[in-house]
């Protein structure tokens, strides 16, 4: 049985990225979901191929406590560095 690497690793962001909002609250991780549909037509999935998208929404809805929520990201995916998919997500937000 074939599994494309890039689905498993957007999957695994997306997840990375819901848990680390919930850990601080549904409305937080809805907040992040509307903003990004809103302004960029797109999903948490997405964000794995256009970190930018997260970037940006992070910083609009947490300003300076956007730390927070990206150490939470950066160590759910620490041990998937090695996709460049996943490295450059993690290079990206809060940069």
């Amino acid at each position: 049985m074939y599994v494309d690497r890039k689905i498993v690793m957007k999957a695994l962001t997306s997840v990375a990225i819901e848990k680390a909002l919930l850990d601080i609250g549904k409305p937080f991780l809805d907040k992040v979901s509307n903003k990004l549909q809103k302004k960029y037509n797109c999903y948490i999935p997405d964000c794995y191929e256009h970190p930018e998208y997260l970037d940006n929404v992070l910083r609009s809805i947490f300003g300076n406590s956007t730390g927070t929520v990206v150490e939470s990201i950066r160590e759910l995916l620490a041990q998937y560095l090695d996709d460049d998919g996943i490295l450059l997500l993690v290079q990206k937000i809060g940069a």
